[in-house]
């Protein structure tokens, strides 16, 4: 009896010496960097609810360490604004500093999402500055603005200074979370900001789109097409492949998300009339007269994964794709594959209704 008790003493032993281990481990700093990380911390966070920001931004070893030393030392009265980490950091030096005064408090965040187009956009900077719906247009008006963007980024030319074009800089702000200092920031400063961007997400794949038969502002046409049409990620290099199989052949794209930009309506909004359905513009490319072209310019502001896809496209044979309610893609060589899918998807329960 004396010797079990002795053997399940030393293993509770050994099991706390590894769990001491494996927690101070766990608490220590990531690396040896002590490259600045700016971290925004939002209003009404918390230090547990930062706790997977902290990881994906390389902060903290492990989310489960550090919200443990959080609650064993009741760390609290954590402060929003933006501050200044790095990954030599350890866990109790992060939450002391995240108690304490950040950089600029007056910092804003705002986020664009992946598949916004201008409105989206225009929206949001309206809800988060101090800009007005006036100063964002006339910015997108602005010849000189827009000609010294043309001169600066080797991704844009004289295409966005079209004037059929909706909006000028539609599919070139890069969709993701930004700071800005304050409310006050000017609408050149972000759109600056997401352009330059969107230069950094391009610069990996500038070689595949100097050789491509496209120009720049051609490829991010595309992408904001696909992004829009790909239900998933792994779906638009096959949809890519589609869409310039249909180029190739001069049929239309036939994409309905170009037909209901095109009538400035949005998809969750109603259904579109006969008159839009055929309507002739630049941006519909379900009319007749748009038979082997792409829309005069994007759609939306589209994904890097989107963009790679309409650099990339897969190879293959299909002209045609439909997408179930379970946002299954299925792909068809004819017209005649293509209707029995939708007949066998309706069947099935499983065709989409807008």
């Amino acid at each position: 009896m004396k010797k079990v008790l002795l053997i399940s003493l030393i293993l509770l032993i050994i099991l706390f010496g590894v769990a001491f281990i494996s927690y101070n481990n766990g608490i220590k700093s990531v690396g040896s960097n002590d490259t600045d990380i700016e971290f925004n911390v939002g209003e009404g966070s918390s230090f547990l609810s930062i706790a997977r920001d902290l990881k994906k931004a390389k902060l903290i070893k492990s989310e489960f360490f550090y919200k443990l030393y959080i609650k064993i030392h009741h760390v609290s009265n954590i402060e929003s604004g933006v501050y200044i980490l790095n990954n030599k950091m350890n866990v109790k030096k992060i939450t002391k500093t995240l108690q304490g005064k950040s950089i600029n408090p007056n910092t804003i965040s705002i986020t664009f999402k992946e598949g916004y187009d201008m409105t989206d956009i225009i929206k949001e900077i309206i809800d988060n500055t101090n800009n007005t719906q006036d100063d964002i247009l006339n910015k997108l008006n602005d010849s000189d603005y827009l000609n010294s963007l043309i001169e600066k980024y080797w991704f844009i030319d004289e295409s966005i200074l079209n004037d059929q074009l909706y909006y000028s800089l539609e599919g070139y702000l890069y969709p993701n979370t930004y700071q800005f200092d304050d409310k006050d920031v000017s609408v050149e400063d972000i759109f600056n900001t997401m352009i330059d961007q969107m230069d950094k997400q391009l610069k990996p794949v500038k070689g595949s789109i100097d050789t491509s038969n496209y120009k720049p502002h051609q490829l991010l046409t595309l992408a904001s097409i696909i992004e829009l049409e790909g239900v998933h990620s792994d779906d638009r290099n096959g949809i890519a492949s589609v869409f310039y199989n249909r180029l190739n052949a001069n049929m239309n794209l036939g994409s309905d998300v170009t037909t209901y930009y095109g009538a400035r309506v949005k998809m969750s909004e109603r259904d579109l009339y006969v008159q839009e359905l055929n309507s002739e513009n630049p941006y519909n490319t379900r009319n007749i007269n748009m038979a082997g072209q792409l829309p005069i310019g994007p759609i939306c502001n589209p994904s890097i994964e989107s963009i790679k896809a309409a650099v990339n496209p897969s190879s293959g044979e299909y002209y045609y794709f439909v997408a179930d309610k379970n946002k299954k893609t299925y792909f068809s060589k004819t017209y005649q594959e293509h209707e029995n899918t939708i007949a066998k998807l309706k069947k099935e329960g499983l065709w989409y209704e807008y």
